[in-house]
């Protein structure tokens, strides 16, 4: 049921190095067309360091790991947000999907790439003694040997609830010269970390080491974006967000969408910049930790 395009197959018959990109952020994180820019700039951001994209999404019920191009306009045709459970329904019922965090990290891993790279990975949700709300991601995480890179965890969520987590999964967090876990939006989310890489080389030593020891768990590594924001604002714009969405009634997998489209209509842009800087930033990031892994 998995398709590989050939360009990624061919790098990894060649023991080329490969980071897997999530289409989620295209069909439903940005609005068209600064989601097809943003996905470019990250495909462009990974070559440019040496390494093949592979755009990874559910095309007409393709499970996909290497999405041409040509084929990116597609994925907006009535998408999806594919999470890990949506996988089977959606190749059943041959839709259209952007895959999240959890499902690209999925068919990445059984494509065999080693290294990811996405904006905030999805946590427990503020609320959760309330309404029990914690992404499909981090139990995804704890099974996917890959390097997975992120700005941390989306400024939404709880961010201690979500380390805590993470903690318990036993996924390890490692900081590319920072011990502070990022809020996505905020460099330093005011969480600690144990454990600090100061280069790509170090990080894919930590892969490797963990790869010997059959730990088949994902290796987070996180950075802060290169546009970081005030925290109090994005504070004060998350809470707004967070009552629009009671007063909306937003449930499941809609308010991860609902709130960062409300965050980025009432910041006046700043948010949407910073995000898409991130996202490059991070594509550049696993591009070094891939070429590292396949020395």
């Amino acid at each position: 049921m998995l398709v590989i395009g050939p360009e990624v197959q061919a790098a990894l018959r060649s023991g080329g190095a490969v980071v897997a990109l999530e289409t989620a952020v295209l069909t439903h994180g940005l609005p068209s067309p600064t989601g097809l820019e943003t996905m470019g700039r990250m495909a462009d951001a990974v070559r440019h360091k040496g390494a093949v994209p592979a755009v990874v999404g559910v095309l007409g019920g393709q499970l996909t790991v290497g999405l041409a191009e040509d084929a990116w306009p597609q994925l907006l045709d009535a998408p999806w947000k594919c999470s890990l459970r949506d996988l089977a329904i959606a190749a059943a019922m041959r839709r259209n999907g952007g895959t999240t965090v959890a499902a690209t990290a999925f068919l990445a891993d059984r494509a065999g790439l080693k290294v990811f790279a996405t904006g905030g990975i999805g946590g427990v949700h503020r609320g959760f003694a309330q309404h029990l709300d914690v992404s499909a991601d981090l139990k995804t995480l704890a099974g996917v040997p890959l390097v997975v890179v992120s700005a941390g965890a989306k400024s939404v969520l709880d961010l201690a609830a979500t380390l805590e987590v993470l903690e318990t999964l036993s996924v390890p967090v490692l900081g590319l010269r920072t011990d502070a876990f990022p809020g996505f939006y905020v460099a330093d989310s005011g969480l600690s970390l144990d454990h600090v890489a100061q280069s790509a080389r170090e990080v894919a030593r930590v892969r490797r080491a963990m790869d010997a020891l059959d730990l088949r768990q994902a290796l987070l590594c996180v950075q802060p974006g290169p546009r970081p924001l005030d925290p109090g604002m994005v504070e004060r714009l998350v809470a707004e967000a967070e009552a629009e969405l009671a007063r909306q009634e937003v449930h499941g997998k809609a308010v991860t969408p609902f709130l960062l489209d409300h965050l980025n209509r009432q910041s006046g842009q700043d948010l949407m910049r910073a995000n898409i800087d991130l996202l490059v930033h991070n594509a550049e990031l696993a591009a070094d930790i891939a070429v590292e892994l396949y020395r």
